[in-house]
C-alpha cells in the first residue's frame, strides 16, 4: 500500500496489484502509475502491441463525441470510469464548445483522487466536480451528480473503457439501466467497449492474465455491446469501431490506420 495526500486527507492506494485507469496511463506514455501496472501492462503488449493505440482511440472517440454533444447543446455531463487526468480532459473540450458546461468526473481509484484537482480547473462560467465512487455503486454516483447537476435537464452519460472491466455477474447492463432511468429525456449515453470478436486468441489470453491479477475482463460481442443502447436512439453513424465514429471531429491517431481496433464505440440519445 501506498498513501498519498489530497487535501488535508491520506489516500490509501494498492500497489500490490494493477488497476485499469493507472494500466491505462501507463498506456498513454503518463508517469501516475507503478510497477505492477507497467508489469501487466507489458503482458498485454506482448499479446497485442495495439494496446497504447487503442487507449488513445478511446480517449479521441471520448472528445469527438463530446465535442459533438456540446455542439448539439447539451450542458451537463457525468464521466463515469474517469481516470487519471490526461489533457484535453472531457470538461476542456465541452467547455470550449460551451463555456458554461457542467461536468461530474467519477472514478474509483484513489489515485485519482490524488489528481482529481487538475479535472477542477475549468472555465468560470462552467462548473466540474469529482465523485469518489464505483460505476457498481449507481446510487451513490446519483446521489452526488444530484448535487452538481440538473436532472430536469438532458445529461450526457459517458462511459469510456470501462464497462469490459465490470462482469454480468455485476450486472453490467443493469448498472447502466439504472443510471440512464435516472436521466431525462434528451440525455444521451456514450460508451467504448473492447470486443474479443476480431482477436480471439488473444483476447482468450488477456482475460485469463488479468484474472490471474485480480483485473476483471468482460469483454463483449458487438450483440451484447448494442443491448446496452436498447430503448434509446442510436446517433449516426450507430455502433462503429470507434475511430470509424464521426472521425471528421478530431485529428486521427498515429497508428490506428486503417486496422482493425478490436473494440466498439456509440452514442445514443434517450426518447
Amino acid at each position: 500500500m501506498e498513501s498519498v495526500m489530497t487535501g488535508q486527507h491520506p489516500v490509501e492506494i494498492d500497489t500490490s496489484r494493477p488497476h485499469p485507469a493507472r494500466m491505462y496511463d501507463w498506456y498513454l506514455g503518463g508517469k501516475d502509475n507503478y510497477p505492477v501496472d507497467e508489469a501487466m501492462g507489458r503482458q498485454m503488449l506482448a499479446l497485442d502491441p495495439r494496446v497504447p493505440v487503442m487507449a488513445r482511440v478511446n480517449r479521441a472517440f471520448m472528445q469527438r463525441a463530446t465535442r459533438w454533444l456540446a455542439g448539439q447543446g447539451i450542458r451537463q455531463f457525468l464521466d463515469v470510469g474517469t481516470g487519471i487526468p490526461t489533457e484535453p480532459n472531457l470538461h476542456q473540450v465541452a467547455q470550449e464548445v460551451t463555456p458554461d458546461a457542467r461536468v461530474v468526473y467519477c472514478d474509483n481509484d484513489p489515485i485519482v483522487l490524488a489528481h482529481a484537482a487538475a479535472l477542477l480547473r475549468g472555465t468560470d462560467e462552467g462548473v466540474t466536480e469529482y465523485l469518489q465512487a464505483d460505476v457498481r455503486e449507481p446510487d451513490a454516483i446519483l446521489e452526488g451528480a444530484r448535487k452538481i447537476l440538473d436532472f430536469d435537464e438532458p445529461i450526457a452519460l459517458s462511459l469510456i473503457a470501462l464497462l469490459h472491466f465490470v462482469s454480468d455477474g455485476d450486472g453490467a447492463h443493469e448498472l447502466v439501466g439504472r443510471l440512464l432511468d435516472a436521466l431525462p429525456s434528451g440525455s444521451h449515453l456514450v460508451v467504448t467497449h473492447a470486443t474479443s470478436d476480431f482477436t480471439p486468441e488473444e483476447s482468450k489470453a488477456a482475460t485469463e492474465k488479468l484474472k490471474a491479477a485480480g483485473v476483471t475482463l468482460a469483454l463483449r460481442s458487438r450483440e451484447e455491446f448494442t443491448r446496452f443502447f436498447d430503448g434509446l436512439d442510436l446517433v449516426e453513424p450507430g455502433v462503429q469501431v470507434p475511430h470509424h465514429w464521426r472521425p471528421e471531429l478530431g485529428a486521427p491517431v498515429p497508428g490506428q490506420d486503417d486496422d482493425v481496433i478490436p473494440g466498439y464505440g456509440a452514442v445514443a440519445r434517450k426518447p
